[in-house]
């Protein structure tokens, strides 16, 4: 059994943007758009627009907010903070059979319709192998775009919840790329893992 600990401020750059992320029915192909097009999802709002991901290590001896056994391996959270990134430990291969939602830290904003664009801070670890693929806390750079025009894991995570929420998702690969992604490194079957942070809607 592999263990490895995914210390998110540390990762590499982005691979794909959630913004270009869409569902399997979408193309046959089941790859992306490159990080260039992150941007051109939609307008930040405001509020958004003066936010930023936070980029430091998270605390080693924070406790985790969400651990969840999968069908195979497991997975501990810790959510970002106003000054750290997430942090992810993944004991790998993880699997899950139904996608899983978890609110870390829940927001005092308005709640979030399926039908807004929002602005978040995010990371990606696939659960198979641990890594991660992508993370806008990286370049502490919130990434902006509609909640109709991402992968579905994505839109049931975010959907509902209040504007300044925390949330984990682990999603199983009907729910993000059924299809694989292979130039993210994510194979058919592979489940991804999110924290999200949202940072505004409009």
């Amino acid at each position: 059994m592999n263990i490895k600990n995914v210390t998110l401020a540390l990762g590499t750059a982005l691979v794909l943007a959630v913004a270009g992320c869409s569902s399997d029915s979408d193309s046959g192909s089941g790859t992306t758009e490159p990080t260039a097009t992150a941007a051109t999802g939609g307008a930040e709002t405001p509020a958004a627009a003066a936010e930023s991901c936070p980029t430091a290590p998270a605390n080693a001896d924070a406790t985790p907010q969400w651990t969840e056994k999968g069908t195979t391996g497991g997975l501990q959270m810790v959510a970002s903070t106003a000054t750290e990134a997430p942090n992810i430990t993944v004991e790998n291969p993880f699997s899950a059979d139904e996608t899983q939602v978890k609110t870390l830290v829940e927001g005092d904003g308005a709640v979030v319709p399926d039908t807004a664009s929002v602005s978040v801070c995010y990371v990606g670890v696939n659960g198979r192998t641990g890594e991660t693929f992508d993370s806008a806390y990286a370049n502490g750079s919130p990434v902006t775009f509609p909640l109709d025009g991402v992968i579905p894991g994505f839109s049931k995570a975010i959907a509902g919840q209040k504007v300044g929420s925390k949330v984990g998702v682990a999603m199983t690969s009907a729910d993000g790329y059924a299809s694989g992604n292979p130039q993210a490194g994510i194979e058919v079957g592979d489940t991804l893992v999110f924290e999200i942070s949202i940072l505004g809607a409009s």
